[in-house]
């Protein structure tokens, strides 16, 4: 199997270029769901150690239905297929780049969720104009264990998330290990709650929210993705839902840009305009720049013998 491996502000992604399953020829979301219920031991084997690496996000290259993207994409983790990546829409976008696929400019990549556009300054600094994004539910109160009463939105911005604007402890590097327990108590309270996205969409990841540690910095997050690892980069998607909560309150004009920091200290730079949707009047269309760096070509060998081929 061959794949090239990046990072995108710190967050791996692994795109599978040959050698992966037949997932046929439908749209993009049918083969998603094909890889999901056929192939679970294959993409976890693919980026769960000892093959792949924490936080890892792996990327399949397939043929896009559209006939104007340049690549179709399918995403997942360890955990779970995923419907949009943003970093690892970058991390996409700079090695179509490294195998001299695209060049500087505007390109369309299609997800199971949408198409969307990407556009290089140059071979490592990339724009995502992601899907619409919206806010759901706002102030909904759980109650966590050892914590006390979190308020926080379900926003949408290519996977769901459940956003708490002040976190309940500080988002800092140093707190790295107490924020992935809270955030996995809030997403167990979620799922207690039986509280979903809409039609009955997976609430699975959490973002946890705090001020800059950086004078140019509009705030910090902590985001706990499906498998239980935190994103290194400060989340495509999540920043995506985010702007449209921030949108939404009236707190960030259009075309207004600020810089979201990452726990680690990595960046992007955010901004968005209206979607001008009438079924969906608060939609934004988000737009996130950040910079991913290719590490590694290689050859994945997984020997069919080996008991740990499906992940540690």
């Amino acid at each position: 199997m061959q794949v090239i491996d990046s990072h995108t502000e710190g967050e791996p992604t692994r795109v599978i270029i040959s050698g992966g399953p037949d997932l046929g020829s439908g749209s993009l979301a049918e083969r998603a769901k094909i890889l999901a219920t056929e192939h679970q031991a294959f993409y976890r084997g693919v980026v769960s150690e000892p093959y792949g690496q924490e936080a890892m996000v792996g990327v399949i290259l397939v043929e896009p239905v559209d006939p104007e993207c340049v690549a179709g994409v399918i995403y997942f983790d360890a955990a779970a297929v995923i419907g949009m990546c943003g970093h690892g829409t970058i991390g996409v976008a700079a090695t179509l780049a490294h195998m001299g696929k695209i060049g500087v400019g505007t390109h369309k990549i299609e997800t199971p969720v949408g198409v969307v556009e990407v556009t290089l300054s140059d071979a490592n600094t990339i724009t995502v104009q992601n899907v619409a994004s919206h806010r759901l539910y706002k102030d909904i109160r759980l109650e966590i264990d050892g914590v006390g009463t979190v308020s926080g939105d379900v926003s949408y911005g290519g996977n769901w998330f459940f956003i708490v604007d002040q976190s309940p402890i500080p988002v800092t590097p140093d707190n790295i290990r107490d924020l992935t327990d809270v955030a996995i108590k809030i997403r167990e309270a979620i799922q207690a709650s039986s509280l979903t996205g809409t039609d009955g969409g997976i609430i699975d990841h959490i973002i946890l929210y705090g001020p800059p540690l950086t004078e140019h910095g509009h705030s910090r997050n902590f985001v706990l993705c499906p498998d239980n690892a935190y994103d290194r980069s400060p989340c495509g998607t999540g920043s995506s839902a985010r702007l449209a909560c921030l949108a939404d309150d009236d707190r960030l004009a259009p075309n207004e840009e600020i810089i979201q920091e990452s726990t680690i200290g990595s960046h992007y730079r955010l901004s968005y305009q209206p979607a001008n949707d009438e079924a969906m009047p608060a939609a934004i269309i988000p737009r996130i720049t950040g910079q991913a760096f290719v590490t590694k070509e290689a050859k994945l060998i997984i020997n069919p013998t080996d008991p740990l081929r499906h992940g540690i």
